[in-house]
């Protein structure tokens, strides 16, 4: 690839660059990519966490409620939802970290662009819709039957507690939905400015 070409490239992302070497302009384009994959990864870093976190709540909140089987339902059912979650997670971060030795900037950029475009724009992209409101209704429930003091049976007999569990759910999932679409709408711009690049690398070539 000719200098001028790595230039060209370069001046679409950061149009004030001096001239400088082909090493340096493979560097600096190495370092603009791999700073956007991190994003990435800081993503899923926290999506890995929060999972975490919430198995260990589980675990803690079933232990206390030995006794409450719709409690231990709900708590089982979104463990095993936040374990998946868990393990799809890890396995992601993963791939995304893992770099092959000798492999070209076109090839890394290559690969991470399979593994965003599956996971953003593939066929299970949608299905945080339906996992939004499911996973609400169990958190909320889950936290709230804990710290209520009272059993689950209880608690949906109560009519002071199920009207704030309706009241608050729309403003729940509202913030949810807000959360997930901005967090989304942002990997997808990050997505389509790696692939411009790959493009541009491409055609250079």
């Amino acid at each position: 690839m000719e200098n001028t070409e790595l230039q060209q490239i370069w001046k679409s992302i950061n149009t004030e660059i001096d001239s400088k070497s082909k090493d340096e302009l493979q560097l600096l384009l190495q370092s603009k990519a791999k700073q956007t994959i991190n994003k990435y990864v800081v993503i899923m870093g926290v999506s890995v966490t929060v999972s975490a976190g919430l198995i260990v709540y589980l675990i803690t909140t079933t232990l206390n409620r030995p006794g409450d089987l719709l409690f231990l339902i709900n708590n089982i059912t979104l463990g095993i939802v936040a374990m998946i979650a868990l393990i799809s997670g890890s396995i992601s971060w993963y791939k995304m970290q893992t770099n092959r030795f000798n492999q070209s900037l076109k090839e890394w950029l290559n690969e991470r662009i399979s593994l965003l475009s599956q996971w953003l724009t593939g066929r299970l992209s949608k299905l945080y819709l339906f996992l939004i409101p499911f996973l609400y209704a169990l958190i909320t429930l889950s936290i709230h039957v804990y710290f209520s003091n009272m059993s689950f049976l209880e608690v949906m007999k109560n009519g002071e507690s199920v009207t704030g569990l309706l009241i608050a759910a729309p403003i729940g999932l509202f913030v949810s939905y807000y959360v997930a679409r901005k967090i989304r709408r942002f990997q997808i711009q990050n997505l389509k400015f790696l692939k411009d690049m790959y493009d541009r690398l491409c055609k250079a070539d």
